[in-house]
């Protein structure tokens, strides 16, 4: 059993090196591997397994942060904890004449420490699922399933190049938290060289949300979609080409927000749910050796007696590059946000969160970043926190 469980691992670790077909390779009983034949050594029999696709080419990729946090609560608690934080595998099966388009796949693995029995588990699920259809109208493709929303996916590829230590400020939960990358619609797509745009309709709740809920008027609840947007202005002129932030400088002025209607997560126990959006400017300038941005936004929730989606705030943010190959950088970020009563007009907390830290991309696919981060919350000193975070970030 011991020879047939090490003759497969050695199978397949040879198919995986991308070697010659033609070549032999042998196995002796302590399973060591070699390329000429002896007595005591088996040949290994591989024969070629082809993969079928009925599309003209299918391409893989992949997406990991993996991290260590050692976070220390005001309130005295300590935890030491391994994050697996994203974990994206990918296929894009390119199924049109047009080579620019394509049906994209994203899975995504994730690891809860908490479940209904008190065990830990990982959760597979599909963060993207949409067929890219390109010039559908002039300079202008369209994304129809589970689709990017228009705003995250920009910041996170324009403005802040530090995803895998801390989401964005419309997203992270020590910020905004207004609204996350993903969800069911159709979003057009618009690149020219000084004007590039997102204009979407989607459910509203996102990818791991539900457009309905429970309660006394289910007729009342989820039943409303979400108009997204983002148009932005290319001051240099090079919005159409996918910018390379080590490479290129460029300079962004944008205006993005949501009208999201009758979203179910807008909801209490009145049991009905009303209208909430949000708007927001940002700004981005880079060149290779820093980059610096900042935005404000601001949202208004319809719901009464409701702080959820309903305040104002700022952020700023900035990376400076250095190295030989400005591999090496130092960067900073300021997160506030003011929560206000919808009724009152009262702020009912103000949260505060700084990071901070360096990082080194060790080669095009893997970047190591050691940061810090300090949360504090007005409305109860309990919740505030400091914390410090190892992160590998790779792709492929």
């Amino acid at each position: 059993m011991k020879k047939i469980v090490l003759s497969t691992i050695a199978a397949l670790a040879v198919s995986a090196t991308s070697l010659s077909a033609a070549q032999q390779f042998y196995v002796d009983d302590k399973g060591q591997v070699f390329t000429t034949s002896a007595a005591d050594r088996i040949a290994i029999k591989s024969d070629e397994t082809s993969v079928f696709s009925k599309s003209s080419k299918l391409e893989f990729s992949g997406t990991h942060y993996l991290g260590f946090v050692n976070k220390d609560m005001k309130s005295g608690d300590t935890t030491n904890n391994f994050e697996m934080r994203r974990n994206y595998v990918q296929v894009k099966a390119y199924v049109m004449d047009d080579p620019k388009s394509y049906l994209r796949v994203t899975l995504d693995a994730t690891y809860s420490n908490s479940t209904a029995n008190g065990e830990g588990h990982a959760n597979a699920y599909v963060k993207y699922a949409y067929l890219y259809l390109n010039n559908i109208l002039p300079y202008t493709g369209v994304e129809f399933g589970m689709a990017h929303r228009p705003w995250i996916d920009y910041e996170e590829h324009q403005g802040w190049w530090m995803r895998s230590i801390s989401k964005v400020f419309v997203e992270a939960d020590e910020a905004a938290h207004l609204t996350n990358s993903a969800d069911l619609g159709v979003n057009f797509k618009t690149k020219t060289p000084y004007f590039t745009s997102e204009v979407g309709i989607f459910n509203g709740e996102g990818y791991h949300g539900t457009n309905d809920s429970s309660g006394a008027n289910d007729e009342e609840l989820g039943d409303g979609v979400s108009a997204e947007w983002r148009f932005t202005a290319a001051l240099l002129g090079n919005g159409d080409k996918k910018r390379k932030p080590l490479k290129d400088t460029y300079f962004d002025a944008s205006f993005f927000g949501q009208y999201n209607m009758d979203n179910s997560h807008n909801a209490s126990s009145l049991g009905k749910s009303e209208d909430y959006k949000f708007y927001g400017l940002h700004t981005v300038y880079n060149m290779p050796s820093f980059l610096i941005a900042a935005q404000y936004v601001t949202s208004d929730n319809d719901l009464a007696n409701d702080s959820n989606w309903n305040g104002q705030g700022y952020s700023v943010n900035g990376t400076y590059r250095f190295g030989e190959k400005k591999e090496f950088s130092a960067f900073a970020r300021y997160d506030e946000w003011e929560n206000e009563n919808t009724t009152t007009g009262v702020i009912s907390s103000t949260e505060k969160n700084a990071i901070y830290g360096v990082a080194w991309q060790q080669n095009k696919n893997f970047k190591w970043l050691l940061s810090g981060q300090s949360y504090n919350i007005q409305e109860s000193n309990s919740k505030d926190w400091d914390s410090v975070m190892l992160t590998a970030e790779v792709h492929w």
